[in-house]
């Protein structure tokens, strides 16, 4: 039996210790934050917008962060900092009552925008990158890709969560906080509903959300760092292939799922947690 403490991916490894050089990306700045946005217009297709005339009464179903468009421009006047522009589309799928007992549902498209400003540092180098498809020296002359000495802007987030929903006669109020119109969406966007969306800005009823974000924005630049390192060595362990002569034979190889049964136990309160013991 190998000890877990002496193996590598469950072989033996190497006595041999070493320093070696890695390229990793170093956080320079980062933030996290709990975002609400109130009466976020949202986008529909043509069979959208006539059912939302037809319906008084939405619901939506589920939501889906499909794209994020990231801008970051450097602040004059304070150099290493960094203004950064997160324009979010956020697919829903709505449920709407047209008649008593009957649903349709539609799917429409919201968009909401977060700036906050970071520290990113002073690039003084363009970094420029080769690919594997490269085809050579000078293979397109025409197509450049520029070096950039701006750092990486990474977005995390979780799908929102819908505050609510709503929809609005039409009027001459400017209560939609969206930042864009139909003509501005990126075509990935466009591809993500059944049928072209369309902005029939105050002609007909429009429909309206409430949106929850938690996110985490960081700031990257790439680094070289020292560590280290042990050699890699081959696992010993064999695949085990799936016999389907007897699946049973498999499934009596795999381990009870103590912690799908047992909720996570919360620290702060006593008394509250899960205490499963095998007996």
């Amino acid at each position: 039996m190998i000890d877990n403490r002496n193996s590598c991916f469950g072989g033996v490894k190497e006595s041999r210790k070493d320093s070696v050089c890695i390229d990793s990306m170093r956080i320079l700045d980062s933030c996290r934050d709990k975002d609400c946005y109130e009466d976020v217009r949202v986008f529909l297709t043509d069979f959208g917008q006539d059912v939302i005339e037809k319906s008084g009464s939405v619901r939506v179903k589920d939501t889906k962060v499909v794209c994020v468009n990231i801008q970051a421009d450097p602040i004059q006047f304070n150099k290493g900092f960094y203004q950064i522009t997160l324009r979010i589309y956020t697919k829903l799928c709505i449920e709407a009552c047209v008649c008593p007992g009957k649903v349709q549902e539609v799917e429409g498209i919201a968009i909401t925008e977060k700036k906050v400003v970071l520290y990113g540092g002073e690039g003084c180098v363009r970094v420029f990158k080769s690919t594997p498809l490269d085809a050579g020296f000078c293979a397109e002359p025409c197509n450049f890709e520029e070096g950039s000495n701006k750092p990486t802007v990474v977005l995390e987030l979780v799908d929102p969560i819908v505050l609510s929903a709503k929809v609005k006669e039409p009027c001459n109020c400017n209560c939609c906080s969206c930042c864009c119109s139909v003509e501005e969406l990126p075509q990935s966007v466009c591809c993500c509903v059944n049928g072209g969306l369309v902005d029939h800005s105050g002609l007909c009823k429009h429909l309206y959300v409430s949106l929850g974000f938690f996110s985490v924005v960081r700031v990257e630049r790439p680094g070289q760092f020292i560590v280290s390192a042990e050699e890699y060595c081959i696992p010993d362990k064999e695949c085990v292939l799936s016999d389907e002569e007897d699946p049973c034979r498999i499934f009596e190889k795999m381990s009870f799922p103590v912690s799908q049964f047992c909720p996570p136990t919360n620290h702060g309160m006593q008394g509250t947690g899960c205490e499963c013991k095998k007996k």
